[in-house]
């Protein structure tokens, strides 16, 4: 029985590494997208970034062709078209807008904790940010609901908390964003995002100086 079990616990192990193995290329392509992105919105001019989203984007695309059960690249590919939506601006923008959804939605389907819950968090911004029907499908109410499931998962998030504290913002509460944005700012640090970290730090500091102006002001 004692060599069984040991038979058992070789074979166990084996199979452990060897899932770790295949996982390694789809987080290493997941986090070369994100490096990208990381690059192209901190440290691109303005007027070079949509043409630089639309080719990451048509990467994005094929690495969740080729991991499909997967719901980080689907998240990855949102962030990188709903991103390319702000800088393309116009008529166009809604109908990435839309795209992204998409992504954000089948990513939930597969894994709704995927990357700190980001397809929550993500989708959200999306439905404060989109214009109400009938121009679009931007839902307050309903952004509300996905960034409280976000926070849930990741309560001290740098994201989550910058982008719920803009929410608050944006719906007329600022009050009420403090908190959020002073979390965001007081955030641990993501390794291997030194980059992204800095970038929100510096969205969030600003946000938050404008909001006690307005607040003081009041």
């Amino acid at each position: 029985m004692s060599r069984f079990l040991d038979r058992s616990a070789v074979l166990i192990a084996a199979c452990l590494l060897a899932g770790g193995a295949l996982a390694a290329p789809v987080d290493d392509a997941v986090s070369g997208l994100q490096r990208e992105w990381e690059t192209i919105r901190y440290q691109t001019a303005a007027t070079q970034q949509a043409e630089r989203y639309e080719a990451l984007a048509a990467k994005a695309h094929q690495v969740v062709e080729t991991y499909p059960d997967r719901a980080e690249p689907l998240i990855w590919n949102g962030i990188i078209v709903s991103t390319l939506a702000g800088a393309k601006g116009g008529l166009g923008a809604l109908s990435l807008a839309k795209d992204a959804k998409s992504m954000y939605e089948q990513a939930l389907k597969l894994r709704p904790d995927a990357l700190d819950g980001s397809a929550y968090n993500s989708l959200a911004v999306l439905y404060y940010k989109v214009p109400s029907w009938p121009l679009g499908f931007g839902d307050k109410g309903k952004a509300k609901e996905l960034l409280d499931k976000a926070v849930a998962i990741n309560p001290k998030g740098i994201d989550v908390n910058y982008f719920y504290g803009e929410y608050l913002v944006e719906t007329g509460k600022p009050a009420d964003a403090v908190p959020y944005l002073e979390r965001a700012l007081a955030a641990p640090a993501r390794p291997g995002r030194e980059v992204a970290d800095a970038g929100r730090r510096q969205e969030a500091k600003a946000l938050l100086e404008k909001v006690r102006t307005q607040v003081a002001s009041r």
